[in-house]
């Protein structure tokens, strides 16, 4: 096999993508390896194997590779950073210039804030609290839990990055999403739920807080500790893990031996019977004796 061959093989494996701007010696080379369908072209200069050039990982590679510049935006900037299982059917990005449409990319002219890019391992993406108030367009207020949940930011990153960029249009919706986060819902059942008790005028709750029992560490969906009352609600996609599953109920076995009263409700119970929910809540909190 010819050396510039080998020395493509190298860069491929080292970064998954070749591009005829960084490696003018081996245009011939490359475009030699594309005729002959061993490369595959994934953005114009860019080049994968055929077998990985439409994984989304090598797209986004690919995309910096091709303009160092951009800043990926709402779904690619998800996945790099705290929400790893998000679909990205389409690869967002941001940049100062005009950029020519490409087949599974959307450039887009925006001028961001410096704080709100982050430059980690070779990309570029805004911050997770821009990200998620980017994809509250589409996905309301699930990317501010999923971000809320990954620990991925804070409500105070959220409301900087809002105010950051406070001319854009649809910012209305995303200020009202980001109060009725502000006891940090982890999923839209449980943001649901917070809106029901607060309609209901109860208090002295916390959500997600840790609690450490048996030297296991717990996050109770929703906690009145000073009468041990533990509200769990069964509606988040991570709740049907088997393993996760199995591990809810040992968590409930703990809580209960440790003194806890522990209530589940489901999405459906929030949904269809709200009322009978906050009964059910009150009449815990009358019989653990709380005021």
């Amino acid at each position: 096999m010819k050396t510039s061959h080998l020395d493509i093989q190298a860069m491929l494996a080292q970064d998954g993508v070749i591009t005829l701007r960084q490696h003018p010696e081996l245009a011939g080379a490359i475009r030699w390896l594309a005729r002959r369908g061993d490369l595959q072209t994934v953005l114009p200069g860019v080049y994968a194997p055929p077998h990985t050039a439409t994984a989304i990982d090598t797209r986004i590679r690919a995309l910096m590779a091709w303009d160092p510049n951009t800043v990926l935006v709402e779904g690619a900037a998800a996945r790099v950073s705290f929400w790893p299982t998000i679909r990205v059917p389409l690869i967002t990005c941001a940049l100062k210039h005009h950029r020519q449409a490409q087949d599974g990319f959307r450039f887009s002219r925006r001028q961001l804030p410096a704080e709100l890019v982050v430059r980690r391992a070779g990309l570029r993406f805004t911050s997770p609290a821009l990200t998620a108030l980017d994809l509250c367009d589409s996905l309301g207020g699930d990317a501010i839990d999923e971000a809320l949940r990954a620990r991925a930011t804070t409500l105070r990153h959220l409301h900087r990055a809002l105010d950051l960029t406070r001319a854009r249009v649809g910012n209305p919706e995303r200020r009202r999403l980001l109060l009725d986060s502000k006891d940090e819902p982890w999923s839209a059942p449980e943001r649901k739920f917070h809106r029901l008790l607060r309609a209901a005028g109860i208090t002295a709750w916390k959500a997600n807080r840790p609690l450490v029992i048996g030297g296991s560490l717990f996050f109770i969906d929703v906690a009145f500790r000073h009468v041990k009352l533990a509200i769990e609600i069964d509606g988040r996609l991570y709740h049907n893990d088997s393993e996760v599953f199995e591990t809810d109920r040992w968590r409930q076995n703990l809580l209960i031996l440790d003194g806890w009263c522990v209530l589940r409700f489901t999405r459906a119970m929030i949904d269809d019977r709200p009322e009978e929910v906050i009964s059910m809540v009150r009449n815990a909190l009358q019989m653990l004796g709380a005021a």
